[in-house]
Order: structure tokens, then sequence, then C-alpha cells
């Protein structure tokens, strides 16, 4: 993580989320701290970073999230250059989703 970014504020706020344990808590912390706009904005990037680590193209991501290029870009160079983040998160929801579909078939 980037050193300027860290603090005991950070640290706070993520160990907030850390105690989460359900979608519905997830939606009630996020709706008391974010404005409705800012919670948009995030979810747009996460579904632009979605889509583009399953290598969909720019004109499809613009059609589908309404995201403009600029915010496609920024969200690629973080896929490409960042800290690894989204992989990270992705790797772990690929995997729950092939645990779930292979205890389906059990």
């Amino acid at each position: 993580m980037n050193d300027r970014l860290k603090n005991q504020a950070m640290d706070d706020l993520f160990e907030a989320i850390l105690c989460l344990q359900s979608k519905e808590e997830c939606y009630n912390f996020f709706e008391d701290l974010c404005t409705v706009l800012e919670l948009k904005s995030i979810s747009q990037r996460f579904q632009v970073a979605k889509l583009l680590s399953e290598r969909h193209v720019y004109s499809k991501i613009v059609d589908t999230t309404g995201a403009s290029t600029a915010t496609i870009s920024r969200v690629k160079r973080s896929l490409d250059y960042g800290s690894d983040g989204y992989r990270i998160v992705f790797d772990r929801m690929n995997r729950k989703k092939l645990e779930a579909y292979e205890d389906d078939d059990v």
C-alpha cells in the first residue's frame, strides 16, 4: 500500500470493514459512511475492473457501466500497475464461486 495513505484513520476504517459479516451489514455501513454518488462511483469502478479482468473491450464496458473512457483507462492502469488489490479480490471471488459450484455438484 502507498505509504502516504497509511495512517491510524485508514487502519481504523479497514478494521471496521473487516468486522462486517454480511452483505446487509455492508449495505448499512457503507450507506452511513458514503454518499449515494460515492457508492455509485466506487461500484462503477469495481465493475469496470471486473469487466477489464474478463477482457471485455472498452466499448462494451462503456455500454455496460456508463463509465467514461478516462475512468476505464484509470482502472486499467490500476489493474496493470497497481498493488494487485483487484486481482486478490477477483481471485478469491472466483475461487468462492468455483467452490459453491463444486458443492452443488456433490
